[in-house]
């Protein structure tokens, strides 16, 4: 059952029309990405570029870039998983329905991988220079692996039950990496393969690992799931898969994947790093340059016919998007048996994923007690916090779902007017500071470095939220174009923050500097004490200062990217009549988050003009994609 190889899935991806082969030689510099963003933008199907200019591998594009897909691709298998996590959650519901759960145990057996002496990927072996060299974005360092299952175990007990299979990004080429033997490995705070690395190193020896590509399409979803510390991806990839994964053991190596495409093995050695990046990442900034761990390569293999498939991040929403909601259609049943009391989380993907967590949550202390103080939900927040990349928000909105029955935090809209009408900012705000954030959010003081709000509200509403905005509205000297972003949020187009060139090896806390912060905040301050108590904007519960107003009103997506994405909730969170009241920071007014981009945030994503017009040329009628994405 399932797919063993990407061959096999695009063979039958091709007889349903959902994949599409492309003869025509494109450029893996730019040009293939450009066209993947372009095909998941429309919803198109898969392409196998067949002739990538540089490489004698054919590229695959777009495999997960619709639900539907997704689907048609785990059909044989969708409805087994999820009869196993219902199990995880009531394990008596097999004794009740023998008759849907009959099966279970056989798909239990097929989460055990496999050891097998040989595979189809040790057919032959090639060079790293010999590999598509797709590069996404036109600031990128060099070459990316996008779509790797990176294999590593536990040095100190050696084997699948102690592995860690995780997708983190591969650097190819570039930089400093000596050509065909070295490649960068990105990996970030709370991922497995980092407690591999620190065994290996308080032991003194390089850590093995194997980066693999394609076989199974259940191995690429496996590499990102949320799965709890403990269990094994490898377990989860063979329910997904239909089968067991079959792994290759070799003494002094490391295991690999027997099915793969591809597989790259080498050695990540104590103390050897190397800059990787910049990377146009999936929040649709530059990921700076940064030391990481230097993978040495010892061998490259690949199966015969193998395809080398990509995918491009960026500004949300891409093709991983779907990767998201694959992992809430499988895992989020799940959810309240790992936080007790709470029904849904939401890691919003048009805010870049870890920059804005949305939660339900329940009261259930003080039954006989009515009140709209949070009290258990300050608990569950806190213990969404201490869940793996959960730990990564920098903002977290949690409600009551008692307020309101059904309501969903995937409902990015009703949530966030749900929370709006109910929020009491002198009360309800809760900062984490000198804290961690995502590797890849410079929004902060430094590498890693920022800090958390969790906002917690419930009871009855507070005030009812305008949906329009009034006539006359007044603004200091700086402000301008009002704009209404949501029922109860407005946009507010703010003093232009000037870039500062960063000179050479200058650190990103040389440029966030106290005296440009001050300054920044004073502009705010000044918007904040003209929004006395009669001010047309009073009655808006939220403000947001950007670059561009009428940008950031355009769409819902514009808003979730730009206010989650250009603030440190410690610095650039502002309120109206703010205060401190027993070391707790409120207001008395509206919030107001400063969300301009300032010169310490990385730079945002942008296309190649050039690029971009030799596409066009190529989508019009007669030209190689014509009938896919033009003509």
């Amino acid at each position: 059952m399932g797919f063993r190889s990407l061959r096999d899935c695009v063979e039958a991806l091709r007889r349903e029309r959902e994949c599409v082969v492309i003869d025509h030689p494109f450029d893996p510099h730019l040009e293939i990405a450009e066209i993947q963003r372009r095909l998941f933008r429309a919803g198109g199907p898969a392409v196998l570029f067949t002739q990538p200019r540089g490489s004698a591998f054919p590229v695959l594009v777009n495999l997960y870039g619709t639900k539907r897909r997704i689907e048609r691709i785990f059909a044989d298998t969708f409805d087994r998983v999820r009869r196993l996590v219902e199990l995880k959650i009531d394990p008596t519901a097999a004794l009740r329905r023998p008759g849907r759960y009959w099966r279970s145990p056989y798909d239990a057996l097929s989460m055990l991988p496999r050891s097998v002496r040989t595979g189809p990927v040790l057919a032959r072996s090639t060079r790293l220079s010999a590999l598509p060299q797709v590069v996404s974005w036109p600031g990128d360092g060099g070459p990316f692996v996008t779509l790797p299952a990176v294999y590593s175990e536990d040095p100190a007990r050696p084997g699948p039950k102690h592995s860690n299979l995780g997708m983190y990004r591969v650097q190819l080429a570039g930089n400093d990496y000596e050509p065909d033997r070295e490649t960068g490995l990105h990996y970030q705070l709370h991922r497995g393969i980092g407690l591999h690395h620190a065994a290996a190193l308080a032991r003194g020896e390089p850590l093995k690992v194997a980066i693999f590509l394609g076989g199974s399409p259940a191995m690429a979803v496996s590499a990102v799931m949320p799965l709890p510390e403990g269990l094994a991806e490898l377990t989860f990839a063979g329910v997904l898969a239909g089968h067991r994964i079959p792994m290759i053991r070799r003494a002094g190596r490391p295991a690999i994947y027997a099915d793969a495409d591809f597989v790259i093995e080498g050695t990540v050695h104590p103390g050897a790093t190397k800059p990787e990046g910049p990377f146009g990442d999936h929040l649709g900034y530059y990921a700076r340059q940064h030391d990481f761990p230097l993978l040495r390569v010892d061998h490259v293999w690949h199966r015969e016919g193998a395809i080398w498939p990509v995918t491009v991040v960026g500004r949300p929403p891409q093709e991983d998007t779907l990767f998201g909601w694959l992992v809430h259609e499988l895992t989020g049943p799940v959810i309240p048996t790992v936080l007790p009391g709470v029904s849904s989380v939401h890691a919003v993907d048009a805010s870049g994923v870890h920059p804005l967590l949305l939660a339900v949550g329940s009261e259930r202390y003080l039954p006989w007690k009515k009140s709209d103080r949070p009290a258990e939900l300050l608990t569950q927040a806190s213990a969404i916090l201490g869940q793996g990349q959960l730990s990564l928000a920098k903002y977290l909105f949690i409600v009551n779902g008692g307020d309101c029955p059904g309501l969903d935090a995937h409902d990015v809209r009703e949530f966030l007017s749900h929370l709006l009408a109910r929020v009491d900012w002198r009360r309800d705000c809760h900062f984490h500071t000198q804290t961690t954030i995502d590797t890849l959010d410079y929004s902060g003081q430094g590498f890693n470095a920022g800090s958390k709000l969790v906002v917690a509200a419930r009871g009855e509403p507070r005030r009812p939220l305008p949906r329009e905005l009034p006539s006359g509205i007044g603004l200091p000297p700086g402000f301008a174009h009002p704009r209404l972003c949501l029922p109860g949020i407005v946009a507010v187009t703010g003093p232009r923050i000037e870039p500062r060139p960063r000179l050479e090896a200058e650190s990103d806390a040389a440029i966030w500097a106290p005296t440009a912060e001050a300054a920044w905040a004073a502009d705010v301050e000044r918007l904040c004490e003209a929004i006395g108590p009669n001010h047309p904007l009073r009655a808006f519960p939220l403000m947001v200062v950007v670059d561009d107003a009428d940008f950031a009103a355009a769409s819902l997506e514009n808003f979730l990217w730009l206010t989650f994405t250009r603030s440190n909730p410690a610095v650039d969170v502002h309120g109206v009549e703010a205060g401190i009241h027993h070391k707790h920071w409120g207001c008395g007014g509206p919030l107001v988050i400063d969300a301009r981009l300032k010169p310490h945030h990385a730079p945002p994503v942008e296309e190649d003009p050039a690029v971009t017009a030799r596409v066009d040329e190529l989508c019009k009628a007669g030209g190689p994609l014509s009938g896919i994405l033009g003509g």
